[in-house]
């Protein structure tokens, strides 16, 4: 099974999520060329685990349990745009900021480390805390997402308490992929 450990956004902050991205969306005739995300893929991935067996599952949700208990609720807050390559005439994601503390990157430092002892390997790039809006598979004009992202890069779309991570299971469909609750960890 297709698996990963996530934090799981509130409603209120999906909501503000889905109507940047149709403001998005009606900005360019070209956003034919690219798949936004849906509401029920919207999360913050803190370790992307691949094709496990059901004999992992047990030791993944020992591991994260573990961590969990290191942390206490924490806020999170929404802010800002941009999109991947930065600075690309051509950039293939788009996405949304996330700004807290400090606590998230040792959060995901601390996943990342009980995960390789797993023997899952370690995340060659630095952890960069945000959620993808939309992948650009095909683009000619792109001016008018660019501008309004521009137009967003400071605003605040929302805050919430992080109280817990979710253990993801991943069905790719032709329609995009469907997830599914394997287990969470509160924070104490």
């Amino acid at each position: 099974m297709r698996t990963f450990i996530a934090i799981n956004l509130d409603q209120e902050i999906k909501r503000g999520i889905i109507q940047l991205i149709e403001e998005l969306k009606a900005r360019s005739a070209e956003s034919r060329g690219i798949r936004w995300v849906r509401p029920e893929g919207m999360h913050l991935t803190l370790k992307f685990l691949g094709e496990i067996g059901e004999d992992k599952v047990s030791r993944i949700e020992s591991a994260m349990r573990l961590v969990s208990e290191k942390y206490s609720p924490f806020s999170m807050k929404i802010k800002g745009t941009g999109y991947f390559p930065p600075k690309s005439k051509a950039p293939r994601v788009f996405w949304v900021g996330i700004e807290e503390e400090g606590i998230l990157e040792r959060l995901q430092f601390q996943v990342e480390e009980e995960m390789e002892r797993l023997g899952f390997p370690k995340e060659q790039r630095k952890f960069h805390p945000h959620l993808t809006l939309g992948r650009v598979k095909t683009s000619s004009n792109l001016r008018g997402i660019l501008d309004l992202l521009e137009k967003y890069k400071e605003k605040t779309l929302g805050e919430m308490e992080v109280k817990k991570m979710t253990f993801f299971r991943s069905v790719l469909k032709p329609t995009g992929a469907e997830y599914s609750v394997l287990s969470e960890f509160e924070f104490k």
